[in-house]
């Protein structure tokens, strides 16, 4: 049986590509999203783009901090989901858009990884969506307690390690994974 998969791109945005809040390996990791992102399209799963937004900072919507990162390919036929939380299912469309295109299984990937990755797979898991969390495939920024590396790294390991939702978040690299089983 296959099992229909969408890609969640979560916060791919200029405000976390460049300036003062750029991400560790901002280019490699929207290189593999973009590798990921033409796997998906070409099998024709569908791909999600979510953008965060927030009055009076960098994500004001509209601002050039919301806009999508340069280098990011999106095409006509994407989805986009706009965002107010770290839970990108947190009063938007997504779980609905899901539903109607049939998705029964997510890969993750993004920014950032202890926020909005973290907070969507944990939610993704509670709604019953197996998870394959691009293991390179999302970043961070230092924190003044962990390297970007190193909280990217505990992520991976913390949500692979999660059993009480049922369905688990499995750590893979962008290179590896399947779209359909």
């Amino acid at each position: 049986m296959t099992m229909t998969t969408a890609l969640l791109i979560i916060d791919v945005q200029q405000a976390l590509c460049s300036g003062d809040y750029e991400v560790f390996e901002a280019g490699r990791v929207i290189d593999r999203i973009n590798y990921l992102s033409r796997q998906f399209r070409q099998a024709g799963a569908p791909v999600v783009v979510i953008q965060h937004e927030a009055a009076n900072s960098p994500f004001a919507h509209g601002s050039a901090g919301w806009q999508l990162a340069k280098g990011l390919e999106v095409v006509p036929g994407d989805i986009h989901v706009r965002k107010t939380a770290p839970d990108s299912f947190h009063l938007t469309e997504l779980q609905g858009t899901l539903q109607d295109r049939g998705a029964q299984r997510l890969v993750i990937c993004g920014l950032q990884s202890e926020f909005c990755v973290d907070t969507t797979t944990r939610r993704a898991l509670a709604l019953g969506y197996p998870v394959q969390l691009v293991a390179d495939g999302h970043s961070t920024c230092d924190n003044g307690v962990l390297s970007a590396a190193q909280i990217t790294a505990h992520h991976n390991k913390t949500l692979a390690n999660m059993t009480s939702f049922g369905p688990r978040a499995v750590p893979i690299a962008a290179h590896a994974i399947q779209i359909v089983e």
